[in-house]
């Protein structure tokens, strides 16, 4: 998910935007899908709503514009991982899949995943799911673990994602705990702080990630799935995704109505055209996307489609799906990283 820097639009201030009945205002992360010009511009021609956006950096960040800017805001992407503290902070309005045709293409594992539904209620539509795994250069073995990133044959060929979450996800899958609740976070730092003769690169976004490696400088690295088919097709680096037999750490990010919505009709409607088959096909083929939550936009790829090859339906079974984090455990993990990045400094 690319993050760009935060369109002026003043809703960061807490100053309200002039509204059009006729609009829905969208918070997201940049570059990410839903500000696409030709979508907007093919949503608006299509219903007459325009379409405007306000951006974050972090979720985290999401959270605090919900809270401070009360009406600003109609469709927020929301990773389910932070639902519930939404929720539980009364920032989502909860949404009725019978208004919302196209999520009876979503299957069930997904539409009615715990992570969003609260008292059998759904606090957003699933829109899109990736995989934090491998990646590696192309002509080199594929690892069949997580163990490669371990493997003296990668010394000073290794790049991290630097995220306290997926790297604690990765240590937990190799020292056989559960990701989302580790137990001995001690074994999982020993192994991470292992790497250290391997790592040559900690990237913190895509485009350094693209850069870096057409550069030659690693060969493995942790990566998005999203952003492996995007670095192939669009920059045609010879890179493979690579799923290994401990799994991969998944995500599923929904489209959210903000409990203080002012146009929730308009947000609805939004809703609709974001997981449409239609919009995923051109976004998927023509930019490059997560894999669409909506199984009928997945089958309406080519067969041989790289984004349908390396989101195969078969991980939504074997892959662990990020889960809510309670503030103390979110610190410990982002504690033990730094721990882990400063070894690798030394």
């Amino acid at each position: 998910m690319g993050a760009g820097a935060v369109a002026a639009t003043g809703l960061g201030l807490g100053l309200r935007p002039a509204r059009a009945a006729g609009t829905v205002t969208v918070l997201n992360w940049q570059g990410y899908g839903t500000d696409e010009k030709w979508a907007v511009e093919a949503f608006k021609a299509k219903t007459g709503i325009e379409v405007v956006h306000d951006y974050y950096n972090a979720e985290s960040e999401m959270l605090t514009k919900l809270r401070t800017n009360p009406g600003a805001y109609d469709v927020v992407v929301v990773n389910t991982a932070r639902t519930r503290q939404a929720v539980a902070d009364d920032l989502l309005n909860a949404i009725d899949y019978a208004t919302i045709p196209n999520v009876a293409g979503v299957p069930a594992k997904l539409a009615d995943h715990p992570n969003f539904t609260v008292d059998g209620k759904h606090y957003g539509v699933p829109w899109v799911w990736g995989m934090n795994a491998l990646a590696v250069r192309e002509g080199r073995p594929k690892p069949d673990s997580y163990g490669a990133l371990a493997d003296p044959a990668y010394a000073g060929k290794v790049a991290l994602f630097d995220d306290a979450v997926t790297n604690v996800a990765v240590g937990a899958f190799m020292t056989g705990q559960d990701m989302n609740d580790p137990k001995d976070l001690k074994a999982v730092t020993d192994w991470l702080k292992s790497l250290k003769p391997n790592v040559k690169t900690i990237w913190t976004s895509e485009d350094q990630w693209n850069k870096t490696f057409a550069a030659g400088e690693f060969d493995l690295s942790v990566y998005w799935s999203g952003a492996s088919v995007r670095s192939r097709r669009n920059f045609k680096l010879p890179v493979d995704f690579v799923v290994p037999k401990e799994g991969a750490v998944g995500w599923l990010d929904t489209l959210a109505i903000p409990a203080t919505s002012e146009n929730k009709e308009n947000a609805r409607a939004f809703i609709n055209y974001m997981i449409d088959p239609e919009f995923y096909f051109e976004w998927a083929t023509k930019v490059g996307a997560p894999a669409s939550a909506n199984a009928a936009a997945m089958d309406k790829l080519p067969a041989d489609d790289l984004n349908r090859r390396v989101h195969d339906p078969k991980y939504l079974e074997t892959m662990t799906i990020m889960a809510p984090q309670p503030d103390e455990r979110r610190e410990a993990f982002n504690n033990l990283w730094q721990e882990v990045k400063a070894s690798y400094a030394r």
